[in-house]
Parts: C-alpha cells; sequence; structure tokens
C-alpha cells in the first residue's frame, strides 16, 4: 500500500512537472504541494485549468481512498501494540512508534538469545564497520547486515528523534544534539538508530520502560 501511494504522488508530480506551462497563473507559476493540489483538482478550484483536471482527478481520487485505507490500518496497528505487553514498552521510546514497537516485538521472540546490546545491534546491521587499517570503528558506517526491516524503521525513528531534538530535554535527545554539533545528519541518524536498538534490548530483557530522564 505505502508503494502504491508513492506511485500515485509520483504521477501527480509528474503531471504537474509535465504540465508546468498551464499551472502559470498570471506569468506567475503556481508553487503548492503534492497534496493542496490534490484538493484544488478535487474542488475544481479555477487555479488548476480545466484541461488539467479530468487527467488527474481519477489518480486523486484512489490517493484519497488509500489515504483513508492507511488511516485505518494506522488504528487496527495501534490497537494491537497497545495490546501487546512489550510493544506498549518500546513505545515509551522516543519516536518509536506503533508500527516500530510491534515489529519488535513480533520478530524477538527471546530476547535472551543475544548476549548483550552489541550483539543484538548486530543482529540489526547496526553496529560500526571496521576499517581496513586496525580494525577502527568509524561512527555511522554501518555493516547493514541483518534484519533490513528492523533496521529501517530505527533508522525512521532516529530521523524522527533527530528532528525533534530542541523540543525535549531528555538525555536521548540531548546526547543526539551534542553529537549533531560536530558530525554530518546521515552518521548521527545512524549511530542515533544503533543507540535505539540498544535501549530497545534493555526494556525488552528487563521488562521495563523508557525514563526520559533529562540529560
Amino acid at each position: 500500500m505505502p508503494k502504491t501511494g508513492g506511485l500515485l504522488i509520483g504521477m501527480v508530480a509528474g503531471f504537474k512537472s509535465e504540465w508546468r506551462p498551464v499551472f502559470d497563473r498570471n506569468g506567475g507559476r503556481l508553487h503548492v504541494g503534492i497534496r493542496t493540489l490534490a484538493v484544488l483538482i478535487m474542488e475544481s478550484n479555477d487555479m488548476i485549468q480545466a484541461i488539467v483536471r479530468p487527467a488527474l482527478l481519477p489518480v486523486v481520487r484512489r490517493l484519497n481512498e488509500l489515504d483513508h485505507e492507511i488511516g485505518q490500518s494506522d488504528q487496527a496497528i495501534l490497537a494491537l501494540a497497545r495490546a501487546d505487553e512489550t510493544a506498549h514498552r518500546l513505545m515509551s521510546v522516543p519516536d518509536i512508534g506503533p508500527v516500530t514497537a510491534s515489529a519488535l516485538a513480533a520478530s524477538i521472540q527471546d530476547i535472551s538469545a543475544f548476549s548483550g546490546p552489541r550483539e543484538f545491534a548486530a543482529f540489526l546491521g547496526l553496529t560500526p564497520r571496521q576499517s581496513s587499517s586496525g580494525g577502527k570503528e568509524r561512527l555511522g558506517r554501518v555493516s547493514k547486515m541483518g534484519n533490513r526491516y528492523l533496521r529501517k524503521l530505527l533508522v525512521v525513528g532516529a530521523h524522527a528523534v533527530l528532528f525533534h531534538r530542541k523540543r525535549c530535554s531528555d538525555a536521548l535527545r540531548s546526547w543526539a544534539d551534542r553529537l549533531m554539533e560536530t558530525k554530518p545528519f546521515k552518521l548521527v541518524a545512524v549511530a542515533t538508530a544503533n543507540k535505539l536498538a540498544r535501549i530497545a534490548f534493555a526494556l525488552m530483557r528487563d521488562d521495563a520502560r523508557y525514563a526520559a530522564t533529562p540529560a
């Protein structure tokens, strides 16, 4: 479903680019986002010239249907995550939502199978990759082995942590904020994903919730 939604958004964006001269109004281009453009098309707004609307209307309708279906799926996943004790505890971690929490809870049946947080991070492919000179670890360069789906979810969560880091003063976000002062965003995002994996391991091992203590 997400891939279909992305395809439809791409189609609307492609039409917008191809018909750019038609979108020009009074000598100035119509600068709107894809979602705003979809609303204008559905409303038959005069900002969108009539010649374009029939071509885009079926795509926009399907995009709206997908939005509704995704919303229903999100609600179902949230209910399942809240009903699962492990997933519910994992959602206490900053920016680990119901999808990531549910995926971790369903994938990791026995956390004791891992010797520690580093082995768990390695299972997810989030351990630093060793360089060829002396085995030195470099921040942000990971092996990318292990469970790709869980790794992707944690990296997405890490991006959210970084985007929201100025709003909160808990230890995780403060740590990430300090790292951003000296490292590029992508490297910090991977390092934060590694940190999220280690936190998740500790919570599953200790049957605990995340304590958002100030830095």
